[in-house]
């Protein structure tokens, strides 16, 4: 009898179309012996070796061959591939079991598969004797699914999947493809219009702007499991916790991810900042989004190196003493037709909902948190990036926009939720699953929102329910957006004009216990026609670098955590620029001002060498215990003075004068229990650039009782600047 396939088997495998290819290629024992059928489409000829046995498959034309074994069981065999000019011996991917377990599939249609890249994606393997690589994809609208890569001369022709169950998922073992291979899934859509996708679980991607996954497996070593082991002792927000924010690509231009761990974490230490927040890592195509827009969710961009040299830097902060927090976005993702936007030829990862799909502010999609599998998607990937990379922590961009229906929306662009509301409960139980299995499986990371509006419960634990109804979301921290608008256009006014504004600067005091915050002043405040940080303040150069300390001592005082970005901590005068990063020249012995940028610099080191030194101000971070306004309505004279107590109630005070005149003999009220007060920090010191109105000897306190205290010290306020006291 003939081997050869049926027209309508030949016919589904040449569109693309076969959900079920290992039925008809391959082995299979028929009525007088073995059939052996096999697709290559360049092919010359095709051989079958079975032991002693070598059997030349008739060519059935357009790349099909087939032949009859006289065994009546299927043997273990190669095939023998004749190319022009080349043979090829290679194990038949159509002679293999599925790769992918039971367990994985339930999961994978249940959405609980928290480590979902272990089941997705790409994974070099041995499987039943033979190395090769697993491939497998979510898909579930197509019609059919083939591997392409440089492997098939990217023709998915010869490497059809088949379709396990019901779960969407398509699987293929190729036997002979290993590390460092090209890939793609050629996708059938519905309609029978075919599209060539990269992974979406790809665990490492070409160098942009090519766009294609690349096989990979992890073989780094790592080096921090002191780090791992202690970094959860103390919960962020009752921790020190001050951080430098960093745009990886253009922090030192042109240095890959070894290079940076060669200086970035020293650098880091002796400023003595706890954490770097890394703008997002994860690979995107166009570099001017700064990371934003995703497409490679697994992926660390290759622009710098290897997932394992991504490994190597996170493992190099860590052996320096540093936590690394990673921006994660999944708020929205790009419209690329090689990514995830309609993926199998319908919305996938988007909402089926146009209206529910489109993000109004970027181009971009959003993602259906409805859809389990999306879901799952995400969770699963805040999950890899914690494991697998060891980082401390996530930052989740744009929650806000997650969570209203009518985020950016005018009325008639959007729908009401089920109770009549403006809430994405879908959104809402995502963020919650995600920080609940983050924190279950990864103790000591924090995850950190950028919220922006008063939505309540953003850090309450996720089954602590509030006066909206809504359980908490339960993330670890808050950026303190409030904070940072109002502090910010109180410090871009004339001091003459302060005095009218004094709310801007005592208001956050109202709301500072609501959430467990983080104080940012990040690269959003300093591109854009905003200026950096010292342009925005007014006066000539003295006066702003003057307002500059004063303002980062105001804020590393204040109840909550910092952050700053790069470029900012030395003065920087220009805005950032991904293309060129930092102003380093700046601090070049022979450029003529560095002194000035330089004494920034110095003046944020010793602000996180005191901050760490003084548990009053981090230990109470998030209780109202651990804060005591001396004088908060000094408008007319431009002062703030405030207690932070640690947990044991030591005392430290900090007065900030945002006026640029000295105040003699400037009394304020104190506890009676302290005997001295010494100056921990002055702003003004000459070695940060200042004039120098300091207190070298200690203040002992007068009985004099002043702003309803018993006792009252007497200071000279230097001009533009802020002062911290402790007990001598």
């Amino acid at each position: 009898m003939s081997a050869a396939l049926g027209t309508e088997d030949r016919e589904r495998l040449l569109a693309g179309t076969h959900h079920d290819p290992h039925s008809v290629l391959g082995a299979h024992p028929v009525p007088g012996g073995v059939a052996v059928r096999a697709l290559r489409p360049y092919a010359l000829g095709v051989a079958v070796l079975a032991g002693d046995l070598q059997l030349e498959l008739t060519h059935d034309g357009q790349g099909f061959f087939s032949g009859l074994l006289p065994l009546r069981e299927v043997p273990e065999y190669r095939l023998e591939v004749a190319y022009e000019g080349t043979v090829v011996r290679a194990d038949d991917p159509y002679r293999f079991l599925p790769a992918l377990g039971d367990l994985d599939l339930h999961l994978i249609g249940e959405g609980r598969h928290e480590e979902l890249w272990r089941a997705l994606g790409a994974e070099p393997m041995t499987h039943q004797g033979v190395e090769g690589t697993r491939f497998t994809v979510w898909a579930p609208d197509a019609r059919g699914v083939r591997v392409a890569g440089g492997f098939d001369f990217w023709d998915g022709t010869a490497y059809p999947m088949r379709s396990l169950g019901g779960t969407g998922v398509w699987e293929l073992f190729v036997p002979g493809v290993g590390e460092g291979e090209l890939y793609k899934f050629e996708i059938t859509r519905p309609d029978g219009s075919r599209t060539l996708r990269a992974d979406p679980l790809a665990r490492r991607t070409e160098v942009p702007p090519a766009t294609s996954s690349v096989v990979h497996a992890s073989h780094y070593e790592w080096g921090d499991a002191e780090w791992l082991a202690r970094r959860g002792e103390r919960p962020a927000h009752e921790a020190p916790f001050s951080v430098y924010e960093v745009h990886l690509p253009s922090w030192r231009p042109g240095l890959t991810y070894r290079q940076l761990a060669d200086q970035l974490p020293a650098y880091v230490a002796d400023l003595g900042f706890t954490h770097v927040e890394l703008m997002p890592v994860a690979e995107h195509p166009f570099g001017g989004s700064w990371g934003y827009q995703v497409t490679g969710f697994y992926a660390p961009t290759a622009r710098l190196g290897t997932p394992d040299d991504f490994k190597y830097l996170v493992d190099a902060l860590h052996r320096a003493g540093i936590g690394v927090i990673m921006d994660w976005v999944p708020a929205h993702f790009p419209r690329d037709a090689w990514a995830l936007a309609e993926f199998d030829g319908r919305p996938l990862y988007e909402h089926s909902d146009p209206l529910r799909a489109a993000h109004p502010d970027w181009g971009t999609l959003e993602f259906d948190f409805g859809r389990r599998e999306v879901r799952n998607f995400l969770v699963a990937n805040a999950v890899y990036w914690c494991e697998e990379f060891h980082v401390d922590g996530l930052r989740v961009d744009a929650v806000a926009s997650m969570l209203y229906l009518d985020y950016s929306r005018e009325p008639g662009q959007w729908t009401p939720n089920e109770h009549g509301g403006r809430e994405n409960l879908d959104a809402v139980a995502f963020l919650q699953e995600m920080n609940a299995t983050v924190y279950r499986r990864v103790p000591g990371v924090v995850t950190v929102a950028e919220e922006s509006t008063a939505w309540d419960g953003v850090t309450r634990a996720t089954h602590h329910r509030g006066p909206s109804g809504f359980g908490g979301l339960g993330f670890g921290l808050k950026w303190n957006m409030g904070w940072m608008h109002d502090s910010l256009q109180y410090m871009s006014h004339d001091p003459v004009h302060r005095a009218h504004h004094h709310g801007e600067m005592t208001f956050s005091m109202v709301y500072a216990y609501s959430e467990n915050y983080v104080l940012p002043l990040s690269h959003d405040e300093v591109v854009h026609g905003k200026k950096s940080l010292v342009s925005k303040m007014p006066g000539d150069w003295w006066r702003q670098r003057a307002d500059l300390r004063a303002y980062l001592a105001f804020m590393w005082s204040h109840p909550g955590k910092q952050l700053l970005f790069m470029g900012q901590e030395f003065a920087q005068g220009t805005e950032w620029s991904e293309e060129r990063g930092p102003d380093w020249w700046l601090l070049d012995p022979s450029y003529g001002a560095a002194a000035d940028h330089r004494g920034v610099l110095d003046l944020v080191r010793d602000l996180n060498s005191r901050y760490r030194a003084a548990p009053a101000l981090w230990e109470r971070d998030a209780h109202p215990d651990g804060f005591e306004w001396i004088t908060g309505d000094a408008a007319d004279d431009n002062v703030l003075a405030f207690l932070r107590r640690a947990a044991d109630g030591t005392p430290l005070l900090a007065v900030s004068n945002f006026s640029p005149v000295v105040r003699h003999d400037y009394r304020l009220g104190v506890p009676a229990d302290v005997p001295a007060w010494r100056e921990t920090l002055n702003t003004d010191a000459t070695r940060y650039g200042g004039s120098g109105v300091v207190h070298p000897a200690p203040l002992p306190p007068s009985p004099t009782p002043w702003h309803g205290r018993p006792s009252s010290v007497r200071l000279t306020l230097p001009p533009l600047a802020t002062v911290w006291l402790s007990p001598a």
